[in-house]
């Protein structure tokens, strides 16, 4: 997944960092700004109102990008035409392929329905639990990711395969008439959801963001596992399901990349990479203060 586990030991040496160094960034006003910032700790009602109010401005944004449909389908034939030049433009193969297997495309809708977002919440509550130190910078990455995911929905409109005129891809959520469906015109899903911003897939940027923190986390080698298999199979079924091209999962990982990096700048290192815990505000101060707290 492109990053190593940590080991107990690491986490040990990790966790003596910084009782001083935190003080003196704390406390140094003229060099904040010069090095580093470190995490503070979480507060469980200010992550639940930054993540509502984030997500609230996320679609609305999102869906306020212009409808442009005579755009979204030039782009998507463009797209089209493109993976036919590489010999990649596979995406109408395997959804034929899996309509024929009703249990199979019915639970994909599901999983295409639910899981991103059940999920990317379950990581975040397991970061927020587990991992306080390391909570702050890696919620950075999804939040950059997503943020820089609103400029290809903006500039960008495309029309997933499931809605590209003059082809006949199969859109497994409307025949199979599954919940969550964003075809049917009067269901309350594509009253709420622009259908024409796929590019870039936040299916494949949340997954792999989901899948790279759990298996560099996680303890257990069966849950490493299938956190790397996670992005795996959300690839097969936006694609199976009609929902995505694969570029636009390429688009994800750049945007997640993005988020990485801006990660990586202002905390001065991966996020996973930072100690696990997040020093007490009272072990914070050198020692002379305190004891002039206690």
């Amino acid at each position: 997944m492109g990053a190593t586990s940590i080991s107990p030991s690491d986490e040990r040496v990790e966790a003596a960092v910084s009782v001083t160094d935190r003080h003196n960034t704390l406390s140094a006003p003229g060099r904040r700004f010069s090095r580093p910032r470190l995490p503070a700790r979480p507060r469980i009602w200010f992550e639940l109102l930054l993540i509502a109010v984030s997500y609230a401005v996320y679609s609305a944004i999102r869906n306020a990008a212009p409808d442009r449909v005579s755009d979204a389908q030039k782009h998507a034939r463009w797209i089209w035409d493109l993976q036919g030049h590489l010999g990649l433009a596979f995406e109408r193969s395997v959804n034929h392929a899996v309509e024929g297997i009703t249990w199979l495309v019915v639970t994909m809708n599901y999983y295409y329905a639910t899981l991103h977002f059940v999920v990317t919440i379950a990581v975040l509550v397991w970061l927020f639990r587990s991992h306080p130190g390391r909570y702050g910078p890696t919620r950075l990455v999804l939040f950059v990711t997503t943020g820089v995911a609103l400029i290809g929905y903006y500039f960008f409109p495309l029309a997933p395969p499931r809605l590209m005129e003059g082809m006949d891809f199969i859109d497994t959520a409307s025949v199979h008439q599954t919940w969550g469906s964003l075809s049917a015109e009067d269901s309350a899903m594509a009253s709420v959801s622009n259908q024409y911003a796929a590019m870039p897939s936040m299916h494949i940027g949340w997954s792999v963001w989901c899948g790279i923190t759990i298996a560099v986390l996680a303890r257990p080698l069966w849950i490493k596992l299938l956190g790397a298999l996670y992005p795996i199979a959300t690839l097969l079924v936006i694609v199976a399901t009609a929902n995505h091209f694969w570029l636009d999962a390429v688009g994800g990982l750049v945007c997640l990349s993005v988020g990485y990096l801006v990660s990586r700048l202002w905390f001065g290192r991966l996020c996973y990479r930072l100690p696990r815990e997040v020093p007490r505000e009272d072990a914070q101060a050198p020692p002379e203060e305190a004891e002039a707290r206690a």
